[in-house]
C-alpha cells in the first residue's frame, strides 16, 4: 500500500470502494441486457399469426376496390377502341371516296369481342380484329353489344354477346362524305346509335351496371362515349 498520511489514506480506500461497486453494477447490467436480447430475440409464434391476421383482412378490405378500379380501367380502354374503329370506319369513307362500315360481332367459340372495319359492299369475314387484342383482355372479362338491329337500324333494347348475322348485321355505315348512310328506319339516328362495352357478371353474358358506350347520334356521324345508366 502506498505510504500516504491517513487523510489522504482514507481517501483512497472511498476511492478504491467506489472502484469495485461500479465494476459490480457494469457486470450486473451487462448480464441483465444480455438475459433481456436473448429473450427478445425474433418474433414469437402469436406475433406471426397476428401480423398475419392483419395483413389478411386489409387484403380482404382492399381487393373488392382494386378488382373494381381494374374493370373500369379495362372497359374504359375498351371503349376508346371502339370509338377509334367507328372513326376509323368515317375517316376511311372520306378519304375513299365509297361508304365504309364498322361491323361488331362475339366470337361464338372463343367468348372473344371483335370489329371490322370494311367497305359496305364487303363482308367482315376477312377484316375481323379482337377488340383489346393489344391491351391484355382475355376471353369473358368484358361483354360487347350493340342496340342495333340492321345496318344504322336500331331495336328496342341493347344486346349483348351476339354473333353476326349477315341477314341483320350489326354494323354502323357512313356513306362516301362520313356521313350516315341511308337508314331504314328513319328514327335511327335521334334515338342514337349505340355500341357498348360492359362487364359481365360472373361466368354470363349478362351485363352488370358498370358501361361504357359509343352513341352516333346526328345525320352528320357525330359521336359521343357515355357510361353506365347513360348507356342502358
Amino acid at each position: 500500500m502506498p505510504n500516504v498520511p491517513n487523510s489522504k489514506l482514507l481517501v483512497y480506500f472511498q476511492l478504491h470502494s467506489h472502484k469495485i461497486k461500479f465494476k459490480q453494477q457494469y457486470l450486473v447490467n451487462k448480464h441483465n441486457t444480455n438475459g433481456y436480447n436473448q429473450q427478445h430475440a425474433g418474433f414469437t409464434l402469436i406475433e406471426v399469426i397476428a401480423v398475419v391476421l392483419m395483413i389478411g383482412i386489409l387484403a380482404a378490405i382492399a381487393a373488392p376496390s382494386w378488382f373494381t378500379f381494374l374493370n373500369r380501367q379495362r372497359i374504359n380502354k375498351a371503349n376508346d377502341v371502339v370509338l377509334g374503329a367507328l372513326q376509323e370506319a368515317q375517316q376511311e369513307a372520306k378519304k375513299k371516296k365509297l361508304s365504309y362500315s364498322a361491323s361488331f360481332t362475339t366470337d361464338s367459340s372463343t367468348k372473344v369481342p371483335r370489329i371490322a372495319i370494311h367497305p359496305k359492299d364487303s363482308t367482315p369475314n376477312n377484316f375481323w380484329r379482337d377488340l383489346g387484342g393489344d391491351l391484355g383482355i382475355k376471353p369473358g372479362q368484358i361483354l360487347l353489344g350493340t342496340n342495333l338491329t340492321n345496318i344504322n337500324t336500331t331495336g328496342a333494347s341493347n344486346t349483348y354477346a351476339s354473333s353476326f348475322d349477315s341477314s341483320a348485321p350489326q354494323t354502323i355505315t357512313f356513306d362516301y362524305m362520313g356521313i350516315l348512310a341511308t337508314k331504314t328506319n328513319g328514327n335511327a339516328p335521334d334515338t342514337g346509335l349505340k355500341v357498348l362495352v360492359a362487364i359481365p357478371q360472373a361466368g354470363t353474358t349478362v351485363a352488370t351496371n358498370v358501361k361504357r358506350c359509343v352513341i352516333v347520334s346526328t345525320l352528320l356521324g357525330s359521336m359521343r362515349t357515355a357510361r353506365d345508366a347513360d348507356c342502358n
